[in-house]
């Protein structure tokens, strides 16, 4: 599902406006980022959690040119699946919708 298809969903399901749901999309989406840039860990019940997670620098090699390099240490954004959505992929069984 794309970003676009999400909002066409949330406009149908909540019977509002395509641009009120796409404003609630990026809102929705904006935060979490922002919460992630600043560090901390967002939780979404059924769905999974966000955080950020921290990986140090090395030396590495090109391969190509076998030159020595050193890769600076980066902070990437992680998710990790939460149990309910898991369950539901899992399954044959489609999702009931409320």
């Amino acid at each position: 599902m794309h970003k676009s298809q999400l909002v066409d969903t949330l406009a149908e399901e909540l019977k509002v406006s395509h641009q009120e749901s796409a404003l609630i999309v990026k809102a929705f989406f904006d935060t979490i980022a922002d919460g992630l840039a600043e560090g901390e860990r967002t939780e979404i019940r059924g769905l999974g959690s966000f955080r950020v997670k921290d990986y140090p620098g090395y030396s590495g090699r090109n391969p190509k040119t076998g030159v020595a390099i050193d890769v600076p240490p980066k902070r990437l954004p992680f998710f990790r699946v939460g149990r309910e959505l898991r369950a539901v992929v899992a399954s044959d069984k489609k999702p009931l919708k409320k």
